[in-house]
C-alpha cells in the first residue's frame, strides 16, 4: 500500500530541508503523542545509518518498530526505512526548488506485509485508504504551514 502527497512551501530549500530533518523534533512529537522513541546508534548527528527504536499504541494495541535512515542527499532527499512485527515501510522524502523561496515538498510511504496476519491488517487499511490518504495529506499540509510560518519569522 502506497501513499503520497505533495506541498509547495513558501520557504527556500535549505530551510525545509533542515526541518525535515529536525529528528530530535520528531522525537519529542512522538513522546508528547504517548510514543516511545530512542535513537540507537553513537552518532553526533543523523546521519545514514542511524537508527530508532519506537513504541506506540495503533489500533489498541502495542507496537514496536525500528528505523533506519538508509538516503540523505542535502538538501533533496531523504530516506527511511522502518521495520515493524509484520510490515516493512519505506517512506521517501524529496525536496525540489521551485524559486529561491519557493520549495515542493514530496513525502511518499510505502508499505509491505511481511507476514498473512499483516496482510490482513494492511488490507483493512486498503479499505479506508481514501480517508487514509486524506489524513496524510493534511498532516503533511499542516507539517508545511509550519515550515512556512517559521520561515517568515
Amino acid at each position: 500500500m502506497k501513499l503520497s502527497t505533495r506541498e509547495d512551501i513558501a520557504a527556500p530549500i535549505d530551510v525545509v530541508f533542515a526541518r525535515v530533518t529536525d529528528f530530535a523534533g520528531f522525537e519529542r512529537q512522538a513522546l508528547r503523542r504517548g510514543g516511545d522513541v530512542r535513537r540507537t546508534d553513537t552518532a553526533p548527528t543523523p546521519q545514514v545509518g542511524s537508527t530508532w527504536d519506537a513504541s506506540f499504541k495503533f489500533r489498541g494495541k502495542d507496537r514496536n518498530m525500528t528505523a533506519e535512515l538508509t538516503g540523505l542527499d542535502e538538501p533533496t532527499n531523504m530516506q527511511l526505512v522502518a521495520t515493524s512485527a509484520g510490515i516493512d515501510g519505506l517512506t521517501v522524502v524529496e525536496l525540489v526548488a521551485l524559486s529561491r523561496t519557493r520549495t515542493r515538498l514530496s513525502v511518499s510511504l510505502e508499505l509491505k506485509p511481511k507476514s498473512l496476519t499483516s496482510r490482513l491488517f494492511l488490507q483493512s487499511l486498503k479499505l479506508a485508504k481514501s480517508n487514509l490518504n486524506r489524513k496524510f495529506g493534511q498532516r503533511v499540509s499542516d507539517f508545511a504551514l509550519e515550515i512556512e510560518e517559521d520561515a517568515k519569522r
